[in-house]
């Protein structure tokens, strides 16, 4: 077992910190609860700005670094082929940044817009409707994806243009901080990113494993108890860690390649088999409502909500700053392993790829599922928000499934997609958290280090399941991450000084390929021709 490349300090303090936060939730279950949600009600409430400028301000960087010259600098050799195939590629990144949670609020956020809806709205009315059919393709759409992409930009840059072998939140950022990376802050920076991807991942769990508990319920019968959802949640890890075990090609692309066919399976069947007509005409609708609004989503803050005249409803704090939020805690993530798998792409392809294929798989998502259940509640035939109020969120989901022709298959269909989409996120997360926590990487993480962190992304989460706490580590991860809104611009501003540099360091750029390596040696040939002409010239005189 090698243990040398093994970054202790970073290893240790993840370790640690995440036990530090669950211990006292453990041991103190309703004052750990309380205590965090006064912090996360006070950083929403007084910094919730922050979030929503910080959503649009990634969105535009993202936009002008695609369509610069930066954004041809390709992360690879040149004339290098991508390293997996756009489908694949495609598959990886959207697997690994939304797992099982857009079966869950794909299918039913629209319940809650339905009942709590934005601007003042009265629930239940066409208006409430109308936005209820938009708010959760604004939250998951491109604003989501760019927040995700961003620390791409610089990880991908250093390791495939750089050369550096190294997959680090705290590399990417050594343009402005220096070498003071390479001490405690740098440790810091790790270590804020690791915990905010395990307080995440107890977030994803869940919502997933009650989800995957009630598909088994109405399959086979078996009581939802807290058994079933302990054994879900180990076979989940089992899953994740045999493919995180195999590596990035074997294991984690193919379970990809699996999970996205599945889902395209159960999203054209609904879309066919369901009311088709109403699926299309609303989605359209929503993003006609969604483009027609966007800056007016994006920027909402109630700002009049404590004065008699207003009503403070609180939905903006609920929601985008919540979602902003939960996004940025996932983005050092998902960025990290973006750029793993981003070999022999342009910066553009990456950017664009990102936020382009993201989006438009959560608008499928949000558009066919989210929309046969507003379908069924409009027409009377299964009434979603009342059952939800009565039975909960997890068990309306497989209702509406179970509303489908062929149900029982469609809700074993349902279950083993969010088992999978749960194991891809967290194969994903293992990997990287492993990547992390090593001095360079040669080829992948090693093996013994990927397993470690699979086990280590679920015991927690199991232990504070049973206690009821999963939701308290997701708010404390959260409101954790709240120094990574500042670790965003450094990255950003990381990239830029790093590529700009190279750029000017080149006199000979070419809009349609950049390669560092390249530029030096055109340049060292060139001074070898200026040498060989005047010696030439001089022995010409003689």
């Amino acid at each position: 077992m090698k243990t040398n490349l093994i970054d202790w300090p970073t290893f240790i303090g993840a370790l640690f910190l995440l036990i530090g936060v669950t211990l006292p939730l453990i041991l103190f279950p309703e004052a750990g609860k309380e205590f965090v949600s006064q912090a996360n009600t006070f950083m929403t409430g007084n910094f919730g700005v922050l979030y929503l400028i910080m959503g649009l301000v990634i969105l535009a960087f993202l936009l002008y670094v695609a369509f610069s010259k930066n954004g041809s600098i390709k992360l690879g050799d040149e004339g290098e082929e991508p390293e997996f195939n756009t489908f694949s590629w495609a598959a990886m990144l959207f697997a690994a940044g939304i797992g099982s949670s857009i079966l869950y609020w794909g299918v039913i956020e629209w319940a809650y817009y339905y009942q709590g809806p934005p601007f003042g709205l009265e629930a239940g009315t066409n208006e409430a409707i109308q936005w209820s059919t938009a708010y959760g393709i604004f939250h998951w759409g491109p604003i989501a994806w760019a927040i995700y992409a961003l620390p791409a930009l610089p990880i991908a840059y250093f390791y495939y243009v750089r050369k550096k072998p190294v997959l680090k939140v705290s590399e990417a950022v050594r343009p402005v901080l220096g070498k003071s990376v390479d001490g405690p802050l740098g440790n810091v920076i790790d270590v804020l990113f690791m915990f905010g991807l395990l307080g995440g991942a107890g977030t994803t769990l869940a919502l997933g494993t009650p989800m995957i508990a009630e598909g088994i319920n109405t399959l086979t019968g078996i009581p939802v108890t807290l058994g079933l959802k302990a054994a879900i949640m180990l076979l989940c890890t089992l899953i994740f860690a045999v493919s995180a075990y195999s590596g990035l090609k074997r294991g984690i692309k193919v379970l990809s390649d699996i999970n996205i066919w599945l889902a395209i399976f159960i999203l054209a069947f609904v879309f066919v088999f369901g009311p088709t007509k109403f699926i299309s005409e609303t989605t359209f609708n929503g993003l006609g409502i969604l483009a027609d609004n966007f800056f007016k989503m994006a920027t909402w803050m109630e700002p009049f909500g404590n004065f008699a005249d207003f009503e403070d409803t609180g939905f903006p704090q609920s929601w985008t700053i919540f979602y902003w939020a939960w996004w940025l805690v996932y983005a050092p993530f998902v960025g990290l392993f973006v750029a793993r798998i981003s070999r022999g792409r342009t910066i553009r392809q990456m950017i664009l790829g990102t936020i382009t294929y993201g989006t438009i798989g959560c608008i499928l998502f949000f558009g066919i599922m989210g929309n046969f259940g507003l379908y069924m509640q409009m027409t009377g035939s299964f009434d979603v928000v009342g059952f939800m109020n009565e039975n909960g969120a997890p068990a309306t989901i497989i209702e509406i499934i179970n509303q489908l022709p062929l149900a029982k298959f469609m809700v074993l269909v349902f279950t083993v997609l969010a088992i999978i989409f749960l194991a891809t996120t967290f194969d994903s997360s293992s990997y990287i958290l492993a990547s992390v926590t090593q001095k360079n990487i040669e080829g992948e993480p090693l093996r013994w280090n990927r397993l470690f962190w699979a086990f280590a992304l679920c015991l927690m989460p199991l232990a504070l399941m049973f206690l009821g706490g999963l939701g308290t580590l997701q708010t404390a991860s959260i409101v954790g991450g709240f120094p990574l809104i500042f670790i965003m611009f450094l990255l950003a501003w990381s990239f830029m000084k790093a590529s700009n540099t190279d750029i000017r360091a080149s006199d000979d750029y070419r809009p349609s390929t950049i390669h560092i390596e390249r530029w030096k040696n055109r340049k060292k040939k060139k001074k070898r021709s200026a040498l060989e002409a005047l010696e030439e010239k001089d022995l010409d005189g003689k």
